[in-house]
């Protein structure tokens, strides 16, 4: 298991380095760059009304050597390739350099962010296997029944809702019409001023609706799996044979079933664990007007902040390589007969 494991980790410095090059490569590509943002908002902030013009046409009447301390402001002053490897020694060194437009470190930037990406995504997470796992086993069990074809179906129309769509509806029942609940925000502006109690209070007041929009959506395919792995084991010969021992259905279920029933379950388990950190919603985070790393990632591709872009972009990456690799050692930890080899 030790040299797969090697192997896998070796594999990891050329998908990262080719995930880079390919984005690094079509960035080159798109117009507007950073130096076009720079003397854009130079023009509105002066009144000129030349927003949006490529930096050929923008750059007219612009002094030459003032466009040369702004390319070499943004490191344009060099060849893509220079630019590209410095940037690679810079990753390798967990330095994710600093934003263009917001001056700060991209790595403190996403610390900032995170709270916000961790709250929606951790909520959903856990109360979408706290209903799925369970549902998808009654919906094993009771298969064919009433039950399974009732559950199927609002399972199966609360998966086809968009969330964004689901998120307009209860801001317009919930928050507007009724006001239960608060219709922006992760916390209320005098929060400081709260005790505890009234913070937790109020933090779950304000979290409700957008978690509410992100988990009616993501626990369908989680609840169709576990109903299908249960299935698919119930049907075998060793649920026969226990049964024919004498054991109780609870016992035939619970004790041989439900350990090879969760194998795929569990095994995307880790993946989905920490998905729930860095998969913000970007349009949940839009509508609810929550700033975490969804909206920080559109934000920064709209403004072409290629430092955040290419520095999340690595971050993630690297952390989905890790989560892959952990998702499929949990194949040997939950089914020993499965070997590497």
């Amino acid at each position: 298991m030790w040299s797969y494991i090697l192997k896998r980790l070796l594999l990891m410095i050329p998908t990262l380095f080719g995930v880079l090059l390919l984005t690094f490569v079509v960035i080159q590509f798109v117009p507007g760059g950073p130096v076009e943002q720079y003397l854009a908002e130079a023009r509105a902030a002066d009144g000129s009304g030349a927003e949006g013009r490529s930096v050929y046409r923008g750059a007219q009447g612009v002094d030459p050597h003032r466009l040369e301390q702004i390319k070499a402001l943004y490191g344009f002053d060099k060849p893509a390739h220079e630019r590209f490897f410095q940037m690679i020694g810079q990753f390798a060194r967990f330095d994710l350099g600093t934003s263009f437009f917001q001056n700060k470190a991209v790595s403190e930037l996403i610390i900032e962010k995170l709270p916000v990406s961790i709250s929606l995504g951790l909520w959903t997470f856990f109360i979408s296997y706290l209903v799925a796992v369970p549902l998808g086993v009654a919906k094993a069990v009771r298969a064919g029944s009433r039950f399974d074809f009732v559950t199927t179906l609002i399972v199966l129309v609360g998966y086809a809702i968009p969330g964004f769509v689901l998120g307009v509806a209860l801001l317009v029942i919930f928050g507007g019409q009724l006001q239960w609940f608060p219709l922006r925000g992760l916390t209320s502006s005098n929060w400081e001023e709260l005790s505890w109690g009234a913070r937790i209070i109020d933090y779950l007041w304000h979290i409700t609706l957008p978690v509410t929009a992100m988990v009616l959506g993501s626990f369908a395919v989680t609840t169709m799996l576990t109903k299908n792995a249960f299935l698919e084991e119930i049907r075998k010969q060793y649920v026969m044979t226990a049964r024919a021992k004498g054991l109780s259905e609870r016992q035939v279920l619970w004790k041989h079933v439900f350990r090879n029933a969760l194998i795929p379950i569990v095994t995307g388990f880790p993946a989905a664990f920490i998905g729930a950190f860095f998969a913000g919603s970007l349009l949940i985070e839009t509508l609810f007007s929550l700033d975490g790393l969804g909206l920080l990632s559109y934000e920064s591709v709209i403004r072409r902040d290629y430092p955040v872009v290419l520095g999340t972009l690595f971050l993630f990456t690297l952390i989905g390589l890790f989560t892959k690799l952990i998702s499929d050692l949990c194949y040997v930890w939950v089914d020993p007969r499965v070997k590497f080899d």
